[in-house]
Protein backbone atom coordinates (compact mmCIF):
# COMPACT_ATOMS: atom_id res chain seq x y z
CA UNK A 1 0.00 0.00 0.00
CA UNK A 2 1.20 3.58 -0.70
CA UNK A 3 1.07 5.63 2.43
CA UNK A 4 -1.34 8.03 2.34
CA UNK A 5 -3.65 6.56 0.21
CA UNK A 6 -7.40 5.62 0.92
CA UNK A 7 -8.06 1.58 1.74
CA UNK A 8 -11.78 1.69 0.42
CA UNK A 9 -12.32 0.31 -3.11
CA UNK A 10 -14.74 1.63 -6.10
CA UNK A 11 -13.14 -0.44 -8.98
CA UNK A 12 -13.26 -3.73 -7.25
CA UNK A 13 -11.74 -7.38 -8.57
CA UNK A 14 -13.47 -9.39 -10.82
CA UNK A 15 -13.20 -7.25 -14.19
CA UNK A 16 -12.31 -8.50 -17.33
CA UNK A 17 -9.54 -6.15 -18.33
CA UNK A 18 -6.42 -7.97 -19.61
CA UNK A 19 -3.70 -8.98 -17.02
CA UNK A 20 -0.91 -5.61 -16.61
CA UNK A 21 -4.37 -3.62 -18.09
CA UNK A 22 -2.69 0.24 -17.33
CA UNK A 23 -6.30 1.56 -17.47
CA UNK A 24 -7.35 -1.17 -14.97
CA UNK A 25 -4.72 0.32 -12.94
CA UNK A 26 -6.14 4.04 -13.57
CA UNK A 27 -9.76 2.97 -13.28
CA UNK A 28 -8.58 2.13 -9.21
CA UNK A 29 -6.99 4.78 -8.15
CA UNK A 30 -8.89 7.38 -10.01
CA UNK A 31 -11.63 6.23 -8.22
CA UNK A 32 -10.28 5.68 -4.69
CA UNK A 33 -8.95 9.54 -5.09
CA UNK A 34 -12.30 10.51 -6.02
CA UNK A 35 -14.18 8.85 -3.09
CA UNK A 36 -17.59 7.52 -2.13
CA UNK A 37 -19.82 10.88 -3.00
CA UNK A 38 -19.43 10.41 -6.93
CA UNK A 39 -20.98 9.38 -9.94
CA UNK A 40 -19.57 7.95 -12.78
CA UNK A 41 -20.63 8.62 -16.06
CA UNK A 42 -18.21 6.40 -19.04
CA UNK A 43 -18.18 5.95 -22.51
CA UNK A 44 -17.77 2.63 -24.71
CA UNK A 45 -15.12 1.34 -24.59
CA UNK A 46 -12.49 -1.48 -22.85
CA UNK A 47 -13.03 -0.49 -18.99
CA UNK A 48 -16.82 -0.20 -19.75
CA UNK A 49 -16.91 -3.48 -21.87
CA UNK A 50 -14.50 -5.43 -18.89
CA UNK A 51 -16.09 -3.98 -16.02
CA UNK A 52 -20.05 -4.12 -16.78
CA UNK A 53 -21.18 -7.51 -18.03
CA UNK A 54 -24.60 -7.97 -17.07
CA UNK A 55 -26.04 -8.80 -14.07
CA UNK A 56 -22.23 -8.13 -12.82
CA UNK A 57 -20.56 -5.28 -11.98
CA UNK A 58 -16.63 -3.73 -11.10
CA UNK A 59 -18.05 -0.59 -10.07
CA UNK A 60 -19.22 0.49 -6.09
CA UNK A 61 -20.17 3.61 -7.46
CA UNK A 62 -23.54 5.12 -9.09
CA UNK A 63 -22.33 4.39 -12.49
CA UNK A 64 -24.15 5.87 -15.66
CA UNK A 65 -23.05 4.13 -19.44
CA UNK A 66 -22.84 6.44 -22.23
CA UNK A 67 -21.90 6.35 -25.78
CA UNK A 68 -18.85 6.94 -27.61
CA UNK A 69 -20.30 10.62 -28.80
CA UNK A 70 -22.35 12.02 -26.25
CA UNK A 71 -20.58 10.85 -22.42
CA UNK A 72 -19.74 14.55 -21.38
CA UNK A 73 -23.33 15.65 -22.57
CA UNK A 74 -24.97 13.46 -20.39
CA UNK A 75 -22.32 14.51 -17.53
CA UNK A 76 -23.99 17.68 -18.67
CA UNK A 77 -27.46 16.89 -17.68
CA UNK A 78 -26.31 15.44 -14.32
CA UNK A 79 -24.43 17.77 -13.40
CA UNK A 80 -27.37 20.83 -14.07
CA UNK A 81 -30.30 18.25 -12.49
CA UNK A 82 -27.99 17.99 -9.30
CA UNK A 83 -27.23 21.87 -9.15
CA UNK A 84 -31.37 22.38 -9.65
CA UNK A 85 -31.77 20.32 -6.38
CA UNK A 86 -28.90 21.67 -4.65
CA UNK A 87 -27.11 18.34 -4.25
CA UNK A 88 -23.26 17.91 -4.51
CA UNK A 89 -21.22 14.79 -5.87
CA UNK A 90 -18.10 14.50 -8.02
CA UNK A 91 -19.06 13.50 -11.30
CA UNK A 92 -16.40 11.46 -13.12
CA UNK A 93 -16.62 11.59 -16.59
CA UNK A 94 -14.26 8.62 -18.08
CA UNK A 95 -13.45 7.82 -21.86
CA UNK A 96 -10.92 5.97 -23.79
CA UNK A 97 -8.75 7.86 -26.65
CA UNK A 98 -11.11 7.26 -29.09
CA UNK A 99 -13.85 8.09 -27.48
CA UNK A 100 -12.30 11.75 -26.02
CA UNK A 101 -9.84 12.59 -29.15
CA UNK A 102 -12.19 11.93 -31.75
CA UNK A 103 -15.89 10.31 -31.57
CA UNK A 104 -17.18 11.91 -28.38
CA UNK A 105 -14.98 15.36 -28.68
CA UNK A 106 -17.82 17.85 -30.08
CA UNK A 107 -19.72 16.62 -26.96
CA UNK A 108 -16.63 17.15 -24.72
CA UNK A 109 -15.76 20.97 -26.49
CA UNK A 110 -19.29 21.82 -26.00
CA UNK A 111 -19.73 21.03 -22.15
CA UNK A 112 -16.45 23.11 -21.28
CA UNK A 113 -17.06 25.77 -23.30
CA UNK A 114 -20.68 25.73 -21.29
CA UNK A 115 -18.66 25.59 -17.96
CA UNK A 116 -20.22 22.55 -16.35
CA UNK A 117 -18.51 21.33 -13.51
CA UNK A 118 -16.92 17.98 -13.38
CA UNK A 119 -13.59 15.72 -13.69
CA UNK A 120 -13.27 14.36 -17.30
CA UNK A 121 -10.75 11.47 -17.26
CA UNK A 122 -8.86 10.02 -20.07
CA UNK A 123 -7.51 6.73 -20.65
CA UNK A 124 -5.17 7.57 -23.11
CA UNK A 125 -3.76 4.10 -24.36
CA UNK A 126 -2.90 5.05 -28.07
CA UNK A 127 -5.84 3.59 -30.01
CA UNK A 128 -8.59 2.04 -30.52
CA UNK A 129 -8.39 -0.60 -28.26
CA UNK A 130 -11.64 -2.80 -27.38
CA UNK A 131 -12.98 -2.77 -31.33
CA UNK A 132 -9.55 -4.85 -32.00
CA UNK A 133 -6.76 -2.06 -32.25
CA UNK A 134 -7.36 0.64 -34.47
CA UNK A 135 -5.73 3.83 -34.91
CA UNK A 136 -7.02 7.18 -33.30
CA UNK A 137 -6.40 10.88 -33.06
CA UNK A 138 -4.06 9.81 -30.03
CA UNK A 139 -2.27 7.22 -32.17
CA UNK A 140 2.00 7.70 -32.26
CA UNK A 141 3.75 8.27 -35.59
CA UNK A 142 4.88 4.93 -36.97
CA UNK A 143 2.76 3.05 -34.79
CA UNK A 144 1.61 -0.36 -35.86
CA UNK A 145 -2.67 -0.62 -35.85
CA UNK A 146 -5.24 -2.72 -37.67
CA UNK A 147 -5.49 0.38 -39.61
CA UNK A 148 -2.21 1.50 -40.08
CA UNK A 149 -0.43 -1.96 -40.67
CA UNK A 150 3.42 -1.20 -40.83
CA UNK A 151 4.69 -3.06 -44.39
CA UNK A 152 5.19 -1.56 -47.59
CA UNK A 153 3.22 0.67 -48.33
CA UNK A 154 2.99 2.84 -44.98
CA UNK A 155 5.44 2.42 -41.55
CA UNK A 156 2.57 2.47 -39.61
CA UNK A 157 0.24 5.76 -38.58
CA UNK A 158 1.48 8.45 -40.68
CA UNK A 159 0.06 11.46 -38.58
CA UNK A 160 1.30 12.67 -34.85
CA UNK A 161 -0.42 12.32 -31.57
CA UNK A 162 -3.08 15.11 -31.62
CA UNK A 163 -2.22 17.65 -28.55
CA UNK A 164 -5.25 17.41 -26.94
CA UNK A 165 -4.38 18.95 -23.14
CA UNK A 166 -3.07 22.14 -25.62
CA UNK A 167 -6.44 22.18 -27.21
CA UNK A 168 -8.91 21.60 -23.96
CA UNK A 169 -6.76 24.19 -22.42
CA UNK A 170 -7.16 26.81 -24.99
CA UNK A 171 -11.58 26.10 -24.18
CA UNK A 172 -10.48 27.99 -21.39
CA UNK A 173 -10.83 24.96 -18.86
CA UNK A 174 -9.73 25.99 -15.21
CA UNK A 175 -7.38 23.32 -14.59
CA UNK A 176 -5.68 20.32 -17.39
CA UNK A 177 -3.42 18.01 -16.31
CA UNK A 178 -1.27 14.56 -17.51
CA UNK A 179 -0.84 12.04 -15.32
CA UNK A 180 0.78 8.40 -15.52
CA UNK A 181 -0.11 5.23 -13.89
CA UNK A 182 3.37 4.60 -12.61
CA UNK A 183 3.56 7.73 -10.13
CA UNK A 184 0.03 6.97 -8.27
CA UNK A 185 0.86 9.49 -5.43
CA UNK A 186 0.80 12.51 -8.53
CA UNK A 187 -2.20 10.83 -10.05
CA UNK A 188 -4.04 10.76 -6.80
CA UNK A 189 -3.39 14.39 -6.38
CA UNK A 190 -4.65 16.02 -9.94
CA UNK A 191 -7.66 13.74 -9.35
CA UNK A 192 -8.49 15.68 -5.91
CA UNK A 193 -7.25 18.70 -7.51
CA UNK A 194 -9.53 18.42 -10.45
CA UNK A 195 -12.23 17.60 -8.45
CA UNK A 196 -11.79 20.66 -5.83
CA UNK A 197 -12.12 23.33 -8.62
CA UNK A 198 -14.90 25.01 -10.16
CA UNK A 199 -15.78 24.13 -13.79
CA UNK A 200 -14.64 21.49 -16.12
CA UNK A 201 -11.41 20.00 -15.58
CA UNK A 202 -9.66 17.30 -17.86
CA UNK A 203 -6.83 14.47 -16.71
CA UNK A 204 -5.30 12.50 -19.35
CA UNK A 205 -3.37 9.21 -17.98
CA UNK A 206 -0.57 7.79 -19.93
CA UNK A 207 -2.14 3.91 -19.32
CA UNK A 208 0.03 1.02 -21.71
CA UNK A 209 -1.89 -1.92 -23.48
CA UNK A 210 -0.73 -5.10 -23.32
CA UNK A 211 -2.29 -6.27 -26.82
CA UNK A 212 -2.15 -3.36 -28.38
CA UNK A 213 1.01 -2.17 -27.76
CA UNK A 214 2.91 -5.14 -27.43
CA UNK A 215 4.88 -6.22 -24.02
CA UNK A 216 5.43 -8.49 -21.49
CA UNK A 217 2.05 -8.15 -19.05
CA UNK A 218 4.46 -7.84 -16.37
CA UNK A 219 6.18 -4.28 -17.81
CA UNK A 220 3.20 -2.26 -17.66
CA UNK A 221 4.35 0.19 -14.84
CA UNK A 222 7.85 0.14 -16.03
CA UNK A 223 6.52 0.94 -19.94
CA UNK A 224 4.60 3.93 -17.97
CA UNK A 225 7.87 4.99 -16.09
CA UNK A 226 9.68 4.92 -19.76
CA UNK A 227 6.78 6.82 -21.54
CA UNK A 228 7.80 9.38 -18.71
CA UNK A 229 11.59 9.38 -18.58
CA UNK A 230 11.96 9.42 -21.91
CA UNK A 231 9.52 12.38 -22.66
CA UNK A 232 7.29 10.77 -24.60
CA UNK A 233 4.52 11.57 -22.19
CA UNK A 234 5.80 14.77 -20.07
CA UNK A 235 3.64 14.86 -17.15
CA UNK A 236 2.39 18.68 -16.52
CA UNK A 237 -0.28 20.76 -15.26
CA UNK A 238 -2.38 23.80 -17.35
CA UNK A 239 -3.73 25.89 -14.54
CA UNK A 240 -5.96 28.99 -15.49
CA UNK A 241 -4.15 28.92 -19.13
CA UNK A 242 -0.90 28.90 -17.04
CA UNK A 243 1.54 25.20 -17.81
CA UNK A 244 3.79 24.01 -15.04
CA UNK A 245 5.98 20.90 -15.49
CA UNK A 246 5.37 18.52 -12.45
CA UNK A 247 8.14 15.97 -13.40
CA UNK A 248 11.11 17.58 -14.55
CA UNK A 249 14.17 15.76 -16.32
CA UNK A 250 17.51 16.77 -15.78
CA UNK A 251 18.66 13.95 -18.37
CA UNK A 252 15.83 12.23 -20.54
CA UNK A 253 16.39 8.61 -21.68
CA UNK A 254 16.82 8.05 -25.17
CA UNK A 255 13.30 7.32 -26.72
CA UNK A 256 14.90 3.99 -28.36
CA UNK A 257 14.25 2.39 -24.83
CA UNK A 258 11.32 3.31 -25.14
CA UNK A 259 10.49 2.22 -28.59
CA UNK A 260 12.18 -1.27 -28.46
CA UNK A 261 10.22 -2.73 -25.67
CA UNK A 262 6.94 -2.09 -27.75
CA UNK A 263 5.90 -4.83 -30.58
CA UNK A 264 3.91 -1.80 -32.20
CA UNK A 265 7.04 0.16 -33.02
CA UNK A 266 9.45 -3.01 -33.87
CA UNK A 267 9.54 -2.24 -37.65
CA UNK A 268 11.18 0.90 -37.18
CA UNK A 269 14.23 2.17 -38.78
CA UNK A 270 17.58 3.70 -37.15
CA UNK A 271 16.46 7.24 -39.66
CA UNK A 272 12.39 7.00 -37.85
CA UNK A 273 13.99 6.57 -34.48
CA UNK A 274 15.96 9.54 -35.09
CA UNK A 275 12.87 11.45 -36.35
CA UNK A 276 10.75 10.30 -33.26
CA UNK A 277 13.92 11.63 -30.68
CA UNK A 278 14.07 15.01 -32.82
CA UNK A 279 10.42 15.36 -32.28
CA UNK A 280 10.03 14.69 -28.87
CA UNK A 281 13.35 17.14 -27.96
CA UNK A 282 11.78 19.96 -29.62
CA UNK A 283 8.09 19.26 -27.78
CA UNK A 284 10.30 18.88 -24.49
CA UNK A 285 12.28 22.05 -25.18
CA UNK A 286 8.50 24.32 -26.16
CA UNK A 287 7.12 22.79 -22.91
CA UNK A 288 10.15 24.49 -20.73
CA UNK A 289 10.23 27.68 -22.56
CA UNK A 290 5.96 27.88 -22.47
CA UNK A 291 6.74 27.48 -18.50
CA UNK A 292 9.94 29.40 -18.36
CA UNK A 293 7.31 33.06 -19.70
CA UNK A 294 4.63 31.85 -18.26
CA UNK A 295 2.62 31.93 -21.74
CA UNK A 296 -0.63 31.71 -20.96
CA UNK A 297 -3.14 29.19 -23.36
CA UNK A 298 -5.94 32.15 -23.46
Amino acid sequence: MIRGLPEEEYFVSGHRACAGCGSAIAMRHVTKAAGKDTIVVQATGCMEVVSTPYPETAWRLPYIHGAFENNAAIASGIERALKTLGKKYNILVLGGDGATFDIGFGALSGAIERGHNFLYVCNDNDAYMNTGIQRSGATPRYAHTTTSPAGKVIPGKMEWKKPLPFIIAAHRAPYVATASIHDIPDLYAKVRKGLSIEGPCYLQICSPCVPGWGYDSAKTIEIAKLAVETGAYPLYEIENGILKITHHLKERKPIEAYLKMQARFKHLSAEQIKEIQATVDAEWNHLLELEKKQCRFY
